[in-house]
This record gives structure tokens, C-alpha cells and sequence, in this order.
């Protein structure tokens, strides 16, 4: 239907500049965002039609909010019908249109008029006597409106009835909330191990899909999540099942709060174009500590035939002496190293959540292919009526040129009133469902853990 119908946009107004005035975007996590805008409007006395274009097409209309000194709301409508070439045609359904057509071997050009019957999955015309279908294949056929209908608009526009108590030019601030409108933290974090340091860069992305550019606007960045009453009914998949894990921090930072979340401004104004991706650096930190280790998750009663790979590791914190020095919105740090020949390559990725200030963080970037854990069941034997004792076997190797040390996890220990009876070398109880050790493993070498557990069932 766009070959039929491309003569409608000759009928469209030209390209006229953004009708916004002072703008003002609040930008949060959960596909929420607040525009504040403040136009000077010149208004008659008594009820008046006033129109404001170039809002955002995603706009929640009951959540608009309008101050006019002087003058109060009556009426407000959102016109979201567009002009486009098939809303377009729909909306000529009953109406006649001038059809050109052009012969393709000889370029001359004929008119016939017709009257659109309906405009479904393709468009039915009635030319004369006779019944015909327009197709959309390309041949050299356009479609003429007579007009443009009223309800169409260029632009996403707010209509208001307005009761203005005076006449005369006065700021109107109008704010609303909007969809569409998002940005997310991704981070790059470059790690020497010999040094013992990490480079961190962080990146805030903004993503507008609106329909709407919003011009030279303030732009602040919320780090957090907000209630919505929309978000009771939205299904959110769960977690990834790497997850990085973090000893939440307690210092305050020095960053700007509203309520219980961060703020993350961006430095000037910037225009933030509809279908656009844009990226703004908020976060450069050299040298910062950090340390590359290996984990192994080993689930109750988990048993492998094969061993296994350990989760390689790194750990760092955000604190203010020797850590990145921020609060850290939730996003994906992607780490890199340097090969022998000094390139950056990339060796892993991980989520973060909303990380507080001061906390100490370990992410699982991939799997080691060196460092192999092997978890038995050696036996499990039952004591008494409701008690058993399970003793379980962890063989490590590590098939690197250097030594290494493991951070052995057996997990699933807060099931069934689980103790810990006897182990060959010290652990830590690190709550209610892990017990974790530090196994040191030699270079080249191999390295064995046993526990034995009395449980419930």
C-alpha cells in the first residue's frame, strides 16, 4: 500500500522546528521517564483550544499535569492517530481520491477517479462500474487526497481546553510521564594481573524510542527502581544464573540522592533524538585495586564424573581508598586483559545490580580451562530413623605454570538441619547454606578436600 499511497506525504506540512520550549528530562530504570516542559503560550480571555505538539507519542495522558497562571484545564485529549500513508488511506475509506497511474513503456500519465470501499489487509476501490483491488507490488501507481483529515496530526500533540481568566503571553508548564524513554550503565574494566589494578569505565546508554526528539533538554539520570502500578502485571524473567557476588558496602557517597536513589546528570544540555542511541562517559577510574581468582559452586549432594571447571574471578571494590570511589548503577561489566602483544581482548562479562558505595565485589567472567574441581559423594550413611551422614570429596587440579588458590563453595546446606562434623582442612561457615574453603592448589599440581556432614534427612 506505500507505492499506492506515497503522494500523501506532498500533503504533510513541512518539517517544522520542535514546538518544545524549556525542556526538562527525568530519566529511571523501569521504562519510565519525566518530561518537564515550559512553552510560552499567548492566550485570550475566556475558554480557549490551545495544542501542544511534540510530545512524547509514548506519553501516559493521565499522568499529564498542566500549570497556566490564570487559567485552568476544562478539557485535555492526546491525539495519537498520525499521519502516515495506510492512516492515511484508512481514513479516506468512503471518500474519492485521484489514482495516477503511468505506463511504464511510454511514461504517459492517466487519472481516473475512485472511491475507496475498504481498507483491509489491502485497498478496495470502486473506479466506474468495476471493483478493484490496489495492489502493493511496486507498479507505478499513486494514490492523490483531495485533503488531509483533521484527526490526523504530523505530530504527537496534547490538546487542552484551557479557561483563561485574562488575556496575555504567560510560561504554561506541562509535565507528563512517558515509555519509551530509557538508559542502562555498561561498564569496560581493563585488568592486570600483574600489577594487581583494574581500569573501569563506565557508560551510561540512552535509548529514545518515543517518537519524539526532545531538543537541548536538562538530562538527569535516575539509578534505582520505582514503584509502578503497571509493573504488578509484567512478567520479569529471572536472573541470569552468573551472578556476581558482592558484601554490600556502607559508605555514603558523595553523589547527589532523591529519596533512596542516586542521581547521574549529564554535564550540559544535550538533544536526544527519537530512534537514537547515545552514550555519555560517567565514570573513569585508573589503577584501582583488584585480585583474579577461581570459584567452584558445588550443589547438595552434587556429584561429577568428569571434573569440572572452576569460575574465574575478579574481585574489587567500589570504596573510596582503593576502589572506584562511586555508587555503581546496575548495568554489564565486560573485562579485558592484555595479551603478550599488549592488545586489549576481551575475557568476560557480568551483571551488576545497584551496588552501594564501599562494597566489595566478585565477578564470574567465564570458566577456567586449567583449574578442574571434581565434587564425590564418597559415601552416605544412614544413623538414625530422620539423621544421615554424607561425606563428600573435592579433588582440585590446575594445569597453569603458576599456583593458585580456589574458593571452594558447597552449597544447599540449609535445607535439612545440616552440620558440619569433620573436614580435612579449615572452612568458613559463610551462612545459613554455604560452607567455603580456600584451597591454595600448586602449580601443576593437585589439591584434595573432604567434608563430612550430618543432615536430618
Amino acid at each position: 500500500m506505500s507505492a499506492a499511497a506515497q503522494d500523501a506525504a506532498n500533503l504533510s506540512p513541512a518539517v517544522a522546528p520542535s514546538a518544545q520550549g524549556d525542556v526538562s528530562v527525568t530519566i529511571y530504570n523501569d521504562d519510565i521517564a519525566l518530561v518537564q516542559d515550559i512553552r510560552p503560550l499567548t492566550l485570550r480571555s475566556g475558554q480557549v483550544r490551545q495544542d501542544f505538539p511534540d510530545v512524547s507519542a509514548q506519553i501516559r495522558p493521565e499522568t499529564v499535569s498542566l500549570a497556566v497562571p490564570d487559567a485552568r484545564i476544562v478539557e485535555q485529549n492526546f491525539d495519537f492517530d498520525l499521519l502516515s500513508p495506510s492512516s492515511l488511506m484508512e481514513k479516506a475509506v468512503g471518500e474519492t481520491i485521484t489514482l495516477l497511474r503511468t505506463n511504464p513503456a511510454t511514461g504517459a500519465e492517466t487519472r481516473e477517479r475512485a472511491r475507496v470501499l475498504a481498507v483491509n489487509g489491502g485497498v478496495v476501490l470502486q473506479i466506474g462500474d468495476r471493483i478493484e483491488v490496489l495492489r502493493d507490488d511496486g507498479l507505478p501507481v499513486r494514490a492523490i487526497f483531495d485533503h488531509v483529515p483533521p484527526s490526523l496530526r504530523a505530530r504527537p500533540t496534547l490538546s487542552v481546553t484551557l479557561d483563561s481568566s485574562r488575556a496575555g503571553t504567560r510560561p504554561a508548564t506541562l509535565s507528563y510521564l512517558s515509555r519509551n524513554l530509557g538508559w542502562k550503565a555498561d561498564y569496560v574494566a581493563l585488568l592486570d594481573r600483574r600489577s594487581g589494578t583494574i581500569d573501569v569505565q563506565g557508560w551510561v546508554t540512552l535509548t529514545n524510542t518515543t517518537g519524539t526528539t526532545f531538543t537541548n533538554a536538562r538530562t538527569l539520570l535516575v539509578a534505582g527502581s520505582v514503584g509502578s502500578v503497571e509493573d504488578d502485571n509484567v512478567y520479569r524473567p529471572g536472573r541470569p544464573q552468573r551472578r556476581p557476588t558482592m558484601q554490600a558496602g556502607t559508605e555514603s557517597a558523595t553523589r547527589e540522592q532523591l529519596g533512596d536513589f542516586y542521581l547521574y546528570p549529564l554535564p550540559g544540555r544535550t538533544t536526544i533524538a527519537d530512534r537514537q542511541t547515545k552514550q555519555v562517559s560517567f565514570l573513569d577510574v585508573k589503577g584501582a585495586a583488584a585480585t583474579s581468582g577461581y570459584r567452584f559452586v558445588n550443589g547438595w549432594l552434587g556429584t561429577a564424573e568428569q571434573p569440572q571447571s572452576a569460575q574465574s574471578i575478579v574481585r574489587f571494590s567500589n570504596a573510596a581508598q582503593g576502589g572506584l570511589g562511586d555508587a555503581l548503577p546496575a548495568g554489564t561489566i565486560r573485562v579485558y586483559m592484555r595479551d603478550a602483544r599488549g592488545q586489549s581482548q576481551f575475557t568476560g562479562e557480568a551483571a551488576i545490580d545497584h551496588t552501594p558505595q564501599g562494597s566489595k565485589i566478585a565477578l564470574a567472567t567465564g570458566d577456567a580451562f586449567d583449574v578442574k574441581v571434581r565434587p564425590v559423594v564418597e559415601s552416605r550413611t544412614r544413623i538414625n530413623a530422620s539423621r544421615w551422614q554424607t561425606t563428600m570429596r573435592y579433588a582440585l587440579t590446575n594445569a597453569t605454570a603458576a599456583p593458585v588458590t580456589v574458593e571452594l563453595v558447597q552449597g544447599g546446606l540449609d535445607w535439612s538441619d545440616t552440620r558440619l562434623v569433620e573436614q580435612s582442612r579449615p572452612g568458613t561457615r559463610a551462612d545459613a547454606g554455604q560452607n567455603v574453603w580456600q584451597v591454595p592448589v600448586p602449580a601443576n599440581g593437585s589439591a584434595v578436600v573432604t567434608a563430612t556432614f550430618d543432615t536430618r534427612y
